[in-house]
């Protein structure tokens, strides 16, 4: 999962990248509003991590600003010195999801970003083990998608892409969001692996014929629309 860090203290935010991190996850540190905000509107994040008290303004703004302007808007932890009951409960009404005082305790903090994590992003459970989106099935268990009344069986990797696009309908993905998501952090990965495979979704699912389009976004990624009501 790719994790958003918003802090301005640098040894804090490298122990909290750490904690992340050791989970498996990427952090992504930010230390002021204005570098958040446009990261938010061109990245991809799985949840939030925002501070107060922040160089030029308060994290608790940024929070409205993203539930507001983000769509959809990540699960948010507010990860701040005030402790007060008025200010957990400010954060709370501005569209925290929870609320984590300092000093931090790098195990609880990872335990709350799990436990998170897994409300927000529940897989389908063991006996369903099909979903649909926009009329089209993912089969999770037989690996194949059902689009325009045909079965296809797919590649791991080109069924997670799949599913993740359109699970993400209209939505811009970047690049570095797709190839985290689908293969990992792998720094070895050839620049082209994506590429290719969006190449393949479009033509094995025949998507312009099915009414949507998967179009590139320069220098930034992808994003699946649908072109016909389905």
């Amino acid at each position: 999962m790719r994790i958003a860090l918003l802090e301005d203290d640098s040894s804090l935010a490298d122990l909290i990248g750490a904690t992340v991190e050791s989970a498996g996850h990427s952090c992504h540190h930010y230390a002021d509003c204005r570098s958040a905000k446009v990261a938010f509107r061109q990245e991809s994040f799985d949840l939030l991590l925002m501070d107060w008290h922040l160089p030029d303004g308060e994290g608790v703004h940024v929070l409205r600003w993203a539930r507001q302007n983000l769509d959809p808007c990540p699960p948010v932890i507010m990860v701040t010195s005030r402790a007060e009951d008025e200010a957990v409960v400010a954060a709370l009404d501005a569209g925290a999801d929870d609320y984590v005082v300092k000093p931090i305790v790098p195990q609880v903090l990872l335990a709350r970003l799990t436990a998170l994590l897994r409300r927000t992003y529940k897989p389908a459970a063991t006996g369903d083990r099909v979903e649909t989106h926009y009329g089209v099935a993912f089969d999770h268990g037989q690996c194949t998608v059902t689009i325009a009344g045909e079965t296809l069986t797919l590649t791991h990797k080109e069924f997670g892409l799949a599913l993740l696009l359109f699970q993400n309908m209209h939505r811009p993905l970047s690049r570095t969001y797709l190839l985290e998501a689908v293969w990992g952090r792998n720094p070895d990965l050839p620049t082209r692996t994506l590429d290719v495979h969006i190449s393949r979704l479009r033509s094995r699912l025949s998507l312009g014929d099915a009414g949507f389009k998967l179009t590139s976004i320069q220098s930034f990624g992808y994003r699946l629309e649908m072109t016909s009501l389905q």
